[in-house]
């Protein structure tokens, strides 16, 4: 490894300082006491990775979750209330709850009730979702995984003075979770002034060893290989099978002089410009001077009208537009093909004309090869980079789905649910299927029927058909689900490219004509409350996979109608 006489100082945090909010080890035996006798909140997979990197300093220079000030401003003007640049809100949200008073001491805990830090809470106050959505995301889609998911979280946040006991437990590459003084100090002895950061959440492929390579090159630099393993885009490939990749690439196609490896718990919210300004402020504190960024870095895709959520290099221009202020230059994520004939890569714009080029984006890999169990092609990823990623990739007609049936009460759903169920088991696929009736009878017996109450039952509907699917499984869901926010949300779990929404598009007279039980007529005299349809609404989805007429067609052919879409999505292998 490369050293220098001298050592190197890389440049400031920024705000000047590290944070560091974890408690000195002669305190934890009275903190710990004193944090077993308080009320205690338990952190959702966000939280639990903001509260890691607030810790340690990412997110320095704050030091606890955003009281009001902060977020109004930050919500406003980028800005934390003092001035120091912060593009996302940082809150810990919270439902209302008669032991959450100002003045008063909670214990945080992690999924499991372990307890990991104590917040003395100064601060309790409202926001608002609409608001935080259209600020910092400059979208309401439900399609924005972020936009879904709010909808479960507390209507307050909490902020206060935060002592952090022990940080979240991680079992996996444990040598790989460096913490900001931790990689300064391995970069420090790696001898160079320069420091480009690579923050991703995909495998890499050539064109990014070649766009690596050439920055750390032109710039005399360390490439600080920074993958997001907290929460990324649903969909996206499992962190552990990234890292494999990571490690591979680092150990056998850079300089190890030239690079380092570090995990980053971060939980990404997929706000494209914002977002990218914050992974350049995150990468100052771990002592980089350089980002590259790509054309639409942090984006989630398109929105549900089928275009993009945000404008193409937008992301670029704002990091650049703050990059003195920060101490971050951009390198701009430019577009690259490879040239068969001279066995290289360069970037598309200096291609002469009628140049034989190829290039595969990563959508296209995935469908193209490794959904249909084919090798990806070694001028685009290296052989051992393809292996793993042909060991964590199931083929399509492998891979888990859902199909979720939506629709009033007596609208069809379940007879077409049951029909397709058949289909698919006729053709060897494992199959689950998730009634609203029988749902509420086992998994959510005692759940009444107000908004609160339904939204729970869909999300554990979604969570069930989410492990069903994550384990390869086939989950066919049929539940009135009522609310386009909840089944956005559901749709955000499943990964959206494994859902499939069908709407069973039936006139309410239809429904009330077919049903045999009398709960429309119960509902008309006032017997039944809160009944979808007559004192309830129900909000139709804008835009499903598949709109079904029950009325002027058989349920047999609608089955089949979805069964061929799936048979053309290759989730079925008609063989």
């Amino acid at each position: 490894m490369k050293t220098t006489a001298e050592p190197i100082t890389l440049i400031a945090p920024y705000g000047g300082r590290l944070i560091n909010l974890l408690a000195e080890p002669e305190q934890l035996p009275e903190l710990l006491r004193r944090a077993g006798s308080l009320p205690r909140i338990q952190l959702s997979q966000r939280a639990l990775c903001d509260l890691e990197l607030l810790a340690c300093g990412a997110f320095s220079p704050l030091d606890r979750f955003m009281g009001q000030r902060d977020y109004a401003s930050v919500l406003e003007r980028m800005r934390l209330a003092k001035g120091h640049l912060f593009p996302i809100p940082i809150t810990l949200p919270a439902a209302s709850a008669s032991d959450l008073r100002e003045g008063n001491e909670v214990a945080l805990c992690d999924l499991t009730n372990k307890i990991l830090a104590i917040l003395e809470i100064e601060e309790i106050y409202e926001w608002d979702q609409r608001e935080l959505a259209a600020r910092a995301l400059e979208t309401n889609d439900s399609r924005h995984p972020l936009v879904a998911e709010m909808h479960r979280w507390g209507e307050l946040n909490l902020s206060g003075r935060l002592t952090v006991l022990r940080l979240p437990h991680h079992a996996d590459f444990k040598a790989l979770r460096l913490s900001p003084t931790a990689v300064r100090a391995r970069l420090g002895a790696l001898g160079r002034r320069n420091i480009v950061a690579f923050q991703t959440r995909n495998p890499l492929h050539r064109a990014h060893e070649e766009l690596t390579r050439h920055a750390i090159e032109t710039h005399d630099a360390v490439l600080l290989l920074h993958p997001a393993v907290g929460m990324t885009q649903p969909g996206d490939v499992d962190h552990y099978s990234r890292v494999r990749t990571y490690q591979v690439l680092a150990q056998r196609y850079y300089q190890s002089d030239r690079i380092l490896l570090a995990l980053l718990p971060l939980a990404m919210r997929m706000a494209g410009p914002r977002e990218a300004l914050w992974h350049a402020l995150v990468r100052r504190n771990y002592g980089a001077n350089f980002l590259i960024v790509g054309r639409d870095h942090a984006s989630p895709g398109n929105d549900s009208r089928g275009r993009p959520f945000y404008p193409l290099y937008a992301a670029r221009d704002l990091v650049q537009q703050y990059s003195d202020e920060l101490g971050v230059g951009v390198i701009p994520f430019e577009e690259l093909v490879y040239l068969p004939d001279e066995d290289r890569y360069v970037a598309a714009s200096n291609v002469p004309p009628e140049t034989r080029t190829l290039s595969l984006s990563g959508s296209q890999a995935r469908r193209d090869y490794l959904d249909r169990g084919e090798p990806l092609p070694a001028w685009y990823a290296r052989p051992e980079v393809s292996r793993i990623l042909a060991d964590a990739c199931q083929p399509r007609h492998k891979q888990g789905f859902c199909v979720w049936f939506t629709g009033l009460s007596c609208a069809g759903k379940s007879t077409v649910a049951e029909l397709l169920t058949g289909l698919l088991l006729e053709h060897g696929r494992r199959v689950t299927l998730l009634d609203g009736d029988v749902v509420r009878t086992h998994l959510s017996r005692g759940l009444g029927f107000d908004k609160e109450d339904r939204d729970i039952n869909i999300r554990r509907i979604g969570f069930v058909a989410a492990e069903v699917v994550r384990h390869g499984g086939v989950a066919i869901c049929a539940a009135v689900s009522p609310y386009r926010g909840t089944r956005a949300e559901v749709r955000n779990m499943i990964g959206a490219d494994r859902f499939i929404e069908v709407f069973v598009d039936t006139p309410l007279s239809v429904c009330e004509q077919r049903d045999a039980k009398g709960m429309y007529a119960a509902a008309r005299r006032g017997e039944i409350q809160n009944f979808t349809g007559i004192d309830d609404p129900y909000e139709p989805p804008e835009l499903p996979e598949h709109r079904l007429d029950s009325v002027n067609e058989t349920a047999e052919n609608n089955a089949r109608r979805i069964f061929a879409d799936l048979i053309q999505r290759e989730f079925i292998n008609p063989a």
